[in-house]
């Protein structure tokens, strides 16, 4: 018996799951145009922007979509959910737009059309964020399932938010774009090193300086990892006892945020002093080690069952009657 209920289908955010639908025909549309396409855009084919949005886009989606059938009052969630799929979806057809055009769509200000249309871009993200915002809210405030299970969705939505909120960081002006007058960029992925550089396979995250869609990425993505290991834990309390009593998985859920939440934090310390992922320096590896050691030893704790009830005294067995020799002495 399964310990958390079946979502209904008919219960899912239709909105948002029809945009998930659409993101997943962009996302073939956009493997066909990086095999055809042999055009370059800041150092990548020029497919792998919307290729990469898309497909995050489906999981995002749907992870909303599961979480407002959650709530017991739909109404508001309904609209806060549906704010996020227009706006998403209006970020998804200007950045296909460009593609299109052949010019990149972030940070682009070479011309007044393609300012405007990063300025647009810049009100769905906000608009979108304020609608995650909602939705977290109402999280919140809602009861839903085990405690464990609640406390996934309502952490994994904050920490997905700030994992959001680092795409702020990068429309600001790098100090090369300053030193010249109408920088026909402004804004970067990158810290320490220019767009476009050397970067890792199928990510195209920077590998030779700081790169913040690795934290934005990691965060974001929390809205789908954490409720995943709910469960995985809900999955495999039949064959561990343990796992079946809910204020384990709960600690379990905890460390598990603590930990993911603590993690993302150093990842954005991290691409913020221009490292690369894989060129971390002694004070990004201390934190890593320390996040380790703290998570493993509170996993070792979250397994602790209940301490156990004193058992009641067993009632004793009633006294044989005195002899009369012993009465008499």
């Amino acid at each position: 018996m399964s310990l958390l209920p079946a979502t209904p289908l008919t219960r899912l955010h239709r909105p948002l799951v029809w945009f998930a639908v659409s993101m997943g025909a962009l996302a073939l549309v956009s493997a066909v145009g990086m095999a055809v396409d042999d055009r370059i855009l800041v150092g990548v084919p020029i497919w792998t922007k919307p290729f990469k949005f898309s497909v995050s886009f489906v999981a995002y989606a749907l992870s909303l979509a599961w979480m407002l059938s959650l709530l017991p009052r739909r109404r508001v969630g309904w609209w806060a959910g549906t704010v996020v799929a227009v706006a998403s979806a209006g970020e998804m057809v200007l950045i296909t737009l460009q593609v299109i055009r052949g010019t990149q769509s972030h940070f682009n200000q070479a011309t007044p059309f393609d300012a405007a249309v990063f300025q647009v871009m810049g009100g769905t993200v906000v608009v979108l964020w304020l609608g995650a915002l909602a939705i977290a809210v109402l999280l919140l405030r809602a009861r839903i399932l085990d405690r464990a299970m609640a406390w996934a969705v309502r952490l994994s939505s904050l920490i997905a938010l700030a994992g959001a909120a680092v795409g702020f960081l990068m429309v600001r002006p790098t100090p090369e774009q300053l030193a010249v007058d109408n920088s026909p960029i402004v804004g970067a992925h990158s810290v320490g090193v220019p767009d476009g550089g050397p970067s890792m396979p199928l990510t195209g995250w920077a590998d030779t300086g700081g790169d913040l869609r690795v934290a934005h990425f990691f965060g974001m993505h929390a809205l789908q990892l954490l409720p995943l290991l709910l469960l995985v834990l809900a999955a495999l309390a039949p064959r561990f006892a343990r796992l079946a009593d809910e204020r384990v998985r709960l600690r379990f859920t905890l460390t598990a945020s603590a930990a993911y939440a603590a993690t993302f934090v150093l990842l954005t310390w991290q691409a913020l002093r221009g490292q690369a992922l894989f060129a971390p320096d002694g004070a990004t590896l201390a934190g890593a080690g320390a996040i380790v050691l703290l998570g493993g030893a509170a996993t070792a704790l979250s397994l602790r069952g209940p301490s156990p009830s004193p058992s009641p005294p067993s009632p004793s067995a009633p006294s044989a009657p005195a002899r009369p020799e012993e009465v008499a002495s």
